[in-house]
């Protein structure tokens, strides 16, 4: 028989410690005991309407939901260790949000959590707004659609990553990052990519200095190009790039076909470098 807690505070140490087989509606998890992991190692739970106020509450839970519930910036570290969860329609405000986590999906969601989402795998999120520093850092098999998102140091070391629909406002994004894909999406920051093997972006506008530099295994589609000089710095491109390009600088290898670019440079290189920039024909050379 299914377990039923309703409107309900709890704010001692391990309040519900190993809850099994639950729902849990209308709760607070807040109060002057101040206590720690509320609900650690539980085991198929539901949470809807919950507002949480205790750090590290949900840690090695295993199948959960919750939904129209609220996590404010005093609960820290709040799900980690978890597996196999739904979370919509929800508020996650504390630091750390999510770690080393398997299976989890995040969809209508409000989130402030630096440092979100590191080192886990099987990762959602959809139709949500984060704000977040080096988000899913060290993060495999992560999918993001119609998110919104504004941050630093975004989707580092990452593996697997795909992102369509998305609005990313971030700085020094997918640095060390294997096997990416991004596309419909607006991308803006600076030095973009650096040192990634296997992104390929289509249909994207790319905006920001220095972008796309020491990329291995680089493609762009029909892209376009905002304010990027010294683009693509010791990289193995192929690029289809729509319009303007303000500058190029010392591609390795491959071809970068724009409609016009301000400046070509080639200067001083390292390493030997064979790209080539091709103008494409019959399109409007911007000046």
């Amino acid at each position: 028989m299914r377990t039923c807690i309703n409107g309900k505070q709890f704010d001692e140490e391990r309040a519900l410690y190993h809850l099994q087989n639950a729902a849990v509606t209308n709760c607070v998890f807040a109060g002057s005991a101040d206590g720690e992991s509320v609900l650690k190692e539980a085991r198929d739970i539901a949470l809807e309407n919950c507002s949480f106020s205790l750090r590290y509450p949900l840690w090695h839970v295993k199948g959960f939901t919750m939904e129209h519930s609220a996590m404010d910036d005093k609960t820290r570290a709040a799900i980690w260790y978890a597996e196999n969860g739904v979370i919509t329609n929800s508020v996650l405000s504390g630091i750390k949000a999510v770690r080393e986590c398997a299976g989890i999906q995040l969809s209508n969601c409000q989130i402030v959590s630096q440092e979100f989402g590191w080192k886990s795998r099987d990762i959602t999120l959809t139709d949500s707004e984060i704000s977040a520093e080096y988000l899913f850092l060290d993060s495999k098999n992560v999918k993001l659609d119609r998110v919104k998102m504004q941050g630093k140091y975004s989707f580092q070391y990452m593996e697997n990553l795909e992102i369509n629909h998305c609005v990313l406002d971030t700085k020094d994004a997918f640095w060390h990052s294997k096997n990416v894909t991004v596309r419909n999406s607006v991308v803006k920051g600076e030095y973009l990519a650096w040192f990634s093997d296997g992104l390929t972006l289509i249909n994207c506008k790319i905006i920001g200095t220095q972008p796309l530099c020491y990329c291995k295994n680089l493609r762009l589609i029909n892209c376009t190009m905002e304010d990027t000089d010294l683009s693509f710095e010791y990289s193995d491109v192929e690029a289809d790039i729509i319009g303007h390009v303000v500058s190029i600088k010392n591609p390795k290898s491959g071809t970068i076909t724009v409609g016009s670019v301000g400046e070509t440079i080639w200067e001083n290189p390292v390493m030997e470098c064979t790209g080539q920039v091709v103008i494409r024909s019959g399109e409007p050379v911007v000046v």
